[in-house]
C-alpha cells in the first residue's frame, strides 16, 4: 500500500516573546503568536486538501552567557504545545470523503540566539528556534477504511529579530 504524504506550506508569522530571569544566567521564555491558518496538502488531491488553524505556544528554559560584555549569547530548550482548531471535514475531491486532524501536539523546541544591550534597559536580539509538531490525519466517510492517512508534520525553523527591554 502506498504511504500517503501530508504536508503544509511554509509561511512567516509574527511572535511575541517574554523572558523572566531567575538568575543572571538562567531564564524562562514564553513564545506566543496568534492562531495561524495552515494550508494542508496531500497526495489524495491535486490541489490543497484543506486548512487548519494552529496555535503553537512554546516554553523554553535558557542559559545566557554573561561574561562577554554587552553581547549575551544564549541557548534554550523546552516544550511546544500546539492546539489545532478548524481541523475536521476537509473534503477530498468534492466527495463524501473527509479528513480530520488531531486536536493537539506536544513536541520539543530548541533555540540559539544572542542579545546585544545598547544600555542597561534597551537592546536588540536575534535567535533561531526549531520546533517539532506532529498530528495524525485520519479519514472518514469512504476514507475511514484507510484509517490513519498520515501525519501532518510541522517542524518549523523560526528565525527572529527583535527589540529587548529589561525592567
Amino acid at each position: 500500500m502506498q504511504q500517503n504524504k501530508v504536508r503544509a506550506k511554509n509561511q512567516w508569522i509574527p511572535e511575541f516573546d517574554v523572558s523572566y530571569f531567575f538568575t543572571k544566567n538562567i531564564a524562562a521564555e514564553l513564545v506566543l503568536t496568534y492562531p495561524q491558518r495552515v494550508n494542508i496538502y496531500s497526495n489524495l488531491t491535486a490541489g490543497p486538501t484543506g486548512t487548519v488553524t494552529a496555535l503553537p505556544p512554546s516554553l523554553l528554559l535558557q542559559y545566557h552567557f554573561t561574561d562577554l560584555g554587552a553581547f549575551k549569547p544564549y541557548v534554550g530548550a523546552g516544550i511546544n504545545y500546539t492546539i489545532f482548531s478548524n481541523r475536521s471535514n476537509f473534503s477530498v475531491g468534492g466527495t463524501n470523503n473527509y479528513l480530520t486532524v488531531d486536536q493537539n501536539s506536544v513536541g520539543f523546541v530548541g533555540q540559539i540566539g544572542a542579545d546585544y544591550l545598547l544600555d542597561k534597559t534597551w537592546g536588540v536580539h536575534v535567535d533561531v528556534k526549531y520546533a517539532t509538531m506532529s498530528s495524525n490525519v485520519t479519514g472518514s466517510g469512504p476514507l475511514s477504511s484507510l484509517g490513519n492517512i498520515g501525519k501532518l508534520t510541522l517542524n518549523p525553523l523560526m528565525p527572529a529579530v527583535g527589540v529587548t527591554y529589561k525592567f
